[in-house]
């Protein structure tokens, strides 16, 4: 194999980059109409007919209002229950204590629902009572009006009589069950009030009994139990009077003690002149006035008399007579200072031991006293928790009997509804045009996700690496038979220019057409596309060397019993192996009968011989090859030709087996010039038609036309005909 062969098969290709669009989701819709369009009927269809087959349902609906208990008048006590503050929860738990089984089974044994809907629902003997909970909760529907305490009760039903008196059914037997349950907890609280009672009432008793034992044992006077509090057993009077003298005993003692002490220390002149100051005493003041006479005249005799007159010495023993006596009396009055001053430390000793013994003795009969002051204060309490229990069992019974506000009213009773509100046929009817829609294009979405086949021609270059060459539209025919004029002729116009430009050395002219699996058009694309070749006026040769399953002959409608192997097997000659076609620059050699014995004849020196022989005599050369997948004749093929076409079939393998085909072409040495896709609808994918559309479009509408002014002509309108061949002409 020459050298410009092998550095074409080393070629890179870029593929472009992936860029969704719009367009792609679009296109997949297209492709995909027949599957949603079944989805979407489907759907839509059963849901119709769900919703006429369902039985028409009605709804009733009952308004109550809910309140928290409370009474219309105070009770008794001032503290605010519990129960009003704010609960934002509590609007939800009534809600389930309607749905509750509580109120459901006395609804429904009310209204006897279980014999009533084994009627309905053509049972024998009664429902159970857990069946029947079960259909009405699923026909029941409670909610909260927006911004109230308000409770819509809602229920469903095929008969609108029954809705309206099920709902009201409910509301009655909610407002019974909140009031019972009420009474019931007022009368459980009364009774545990009056069990604490008559506790309390014992226990008050029994102190009492050991309050007046404890009074009679310590001699507790009436007076004294009916004080509140604890007092001192001797008089507050008496005391402050014992302790009043002694203060004043005391000060007197410290009065006479300190003038005493003072006199002590005198001389007896400065006694004598101060004693009556502090100790008045009448005689010892009549003797001092007499010394003061004595001594006064025996002053007046010592100046006038001599010291041995007679008067002069009765004078002076006067005087000293009185001075003894003076003196005599002042030891007397000193002594009994002192006596005074020890009989009032006496008198002061005995009131302070009086006040003592007065504080000891309080002392000592207060402690004694302290047992029955405590227990009158016990009883004290417990007579309060007995008071306050009594008032609180008064308060509860007064309550009890206090009308309540309407803990549960209703507001507007339920009435047989007019319309049915299940099935509701627009809406239900919708949402299947809807869902029917969704899933239908869902469902071509996962199917488009889940199909690996080539679908764009950006699909097959990003993941082959390769070109694509040429696109091939759907319910293509044999060209020779539709004629150079067929709409489809351009298609291949386009590949046979591809592959020209894609050559890049002329010597290049045998050409084999591979796939990856059986029906991809193969054989059709490399006969097509060597007529076209040959009506450009290239000598053009078809080999259909597809020995297992050969199918070029019976395009030109000849004998396959003499071709390729005759020739290989050295049975004919190479121009009695070939044939002339109604083309004049076109020849086929047929592939001939191939025997069991020489399945390998394509690898033989003799082919490749006979290849280099071809390329001498053609201008192209076109090798018709088995599915490469299958079996070794297209590798084969593809070692030996210098181009190698893949054709592609447009969702029909997935692309692995794509890639698997081009890989082995790649193994062997093949020179692959690119992809064809085939099979395309041009109508359905905006992509190819982009691609080959115009082309197609035109060729088309000329073909058309062609065919029209034909049959105008053979009918005798000529201007009509001329017309269409002139139009003809131009294209």
């Amino acid at each position: 194999m020459d050298s410009s062969k092998t550095d074409l098969s080393k070629q890179s290709f870029n593929a472009p980059e992936i860029k969704l669009h719009f367009l792609d989701y679009w296109r997949i819709i297209r492709i995909r109409k027949t599957v949603i369009l079944a989805v979407f009927l489907l759907v839509a269809l059963t849901t119709t007919l769900v919703t006429f087959i369902l039985p028409e349902r009605y709804s009733s609906t009952v308004r109550i209002q809910v309140e928290k208990e409370a009474p219309d008048v105070a009770a008794l006590t001032t503290q605010p229950m519990a129960g009003m503050m704010y609960d934002p929860y509590w609007i939800q738990t009534e809600f389930e204590k309607i749905g509750s089984k509580k109120v459901m089974y006395k609804v429904i044994e009310k209204l006897n629902l279980n014999r009533e809907w084994a009627k309905k629902y053509k049972e024998s003997g009664d429902l159970r009572t857990e069946l029947t909970y079960m259909i009405l909760k699923s026909d029941l529907d409670i909610r909260q009006a927006r911004n109230t305490s308000l409770i819509e009760i809602s229920v469903r039903s095929e008969k609108p009589g029954e809705a309206a008196l099920i709902a009201n059914t409910i509301a009655d037997v909610y407002r019974d069950v909140r009031i019972k349950n009420r009474q019931e907890v007022t009368e459980r609280g009364i009774a545990v009030l009056r069990e604490q009672y008559d506790n309390q009432s014992m226990a008050v008793s029994n102190k009492q009994a050991e309050v007046n034992g404890l009074k009679d044992k310590l001699a507790i006077s009436d007076s004294e139990a009916a004080s509140p509090y604890q007092t001192s057993t001797m008089e507050p009077e008496t005391l402050r009077r014992i302790e009043a003298s002694r203060l004043e005993a005391q000060a007197r003692l410290a009065s006479i003690r300190t003038a005493y002490d003072k006199m002590t220390n005198l001389s007896p002149d400065e006694l004598k002149q101060t004693i009556n100051v502090v100790y008045p005493d009448t005689q010892l003041e009549e003797l001092l006035r007499n010394e003061k006479e004595a001594e006064q005249k025996l002053a007046a005799l010592k100046a006038t008399l001599g010291a041995n007159n007679l008067q002069l010495q009765e004078a002076n023993n006067l005087y000293e007579t009185v001075t003894n006596q003076v003196s005599k009396r002042l030891r007397g009055v000193m002594t009994g200072l002192k006596n005074k001053v020890d009989a009032m430390q006496a008198e002061v000793n005995e009131l302070i031991t009086q006040v003592e013994s007065a504080k000891t003795n309080d002392i000592k009969k207060s402690i004694e006293r302290r047992p029955y002051f405590m227990a009158k204060r016990d009883l004290e309490t417990l007579q309060l928790l007995r008071d306050k229990l009594q008032m609180q069992i008064i308060a509860q019974e007064i309550d009890s009997k206090i009308p309540k506000s309407m803990i549960v009213e209703v507001v507007d009773q339920a009435e047989p509804g007019l319309r049915p509100v299940k099935p509701n046929k627009t809406m239900n009817i919708s949402l299947g045009i809807i869902v029917g829609l969704l899933i239908g294009v869902g469902l071509a979405f996962f199917i488009e996700y889940l199909d690996t086949s080539v679908k764009t021609i950006d699909d097959v270059e990003r993941a082959l690496q390769a070109p694509v060459l040429g696109v091939i539209p759907q319910n293509v025919g044999l060209l020779h038979e539709e004629g150079p004029d067929s709409p489809h002729a351009e298609a291949y116009r386009v590949l046979r220019t591809n592959v020209l430009f894609s050559r890049k050395d002329p010597k290049l002219n045998t050409i084999t057409v591979i796939s990856g699996g059986a029906g991809e058009g193969k054989s059709t694309t490399l006969f097509n596309l060597a007529i076209v070749f040959a009506q450009n006026g290239q000598r053009v040769l078809i080999v259909d060397s597809d020995l297992r399953r050969p199918s070029i002959h019976k395009f030109f409608r000849v004998n396959n019993t003499v071709g390729l192997t005759s020739f290989l097997m050295r049975q004919n000659s190479l121009e009695e192996s070939i044939q002339t076609t109604s083309i004049p620059t076109l020849d086929f050699m047929p592939s001939g009968k191939l025997p069991s014995s020489s399945l390998g004849i394509l690898s033989s020196a003799q082919m490749k011989e006979m290849v280099r022989d071809l390329k001498r005599r053609y201008d192209f050369v076109f090798f018709d090859s088995p599915p490469i997948m299958g079996v070794s004749d297209a590798s084969i093929l593809a070692s030996e030709v210098d181009m190698v076409l893949q054709v592609i079939q447009y969702r029909r393998y997935p692309q692995p087996m794509t890639i698997r085909a081009k890989q082995m072409v790649e193994k062997v040495g093949g020179n692959l010039l690119g992809i064809v896709l085939n099979n395309i609808n041009m109508a359905q994918d905006e992509n190819y038609y982009y691609y080959s559309g115009y082309y197609y479009d035109y060729y088309s509408r000329s073909y058309d036309e062609y065919e029209y002014s034909s049959k105008e002509s053979k009918s005798g309108d000529k201007s009509a005909a001329d017309e269409k061949l002139e139009l003809k002409s131009k294209y």
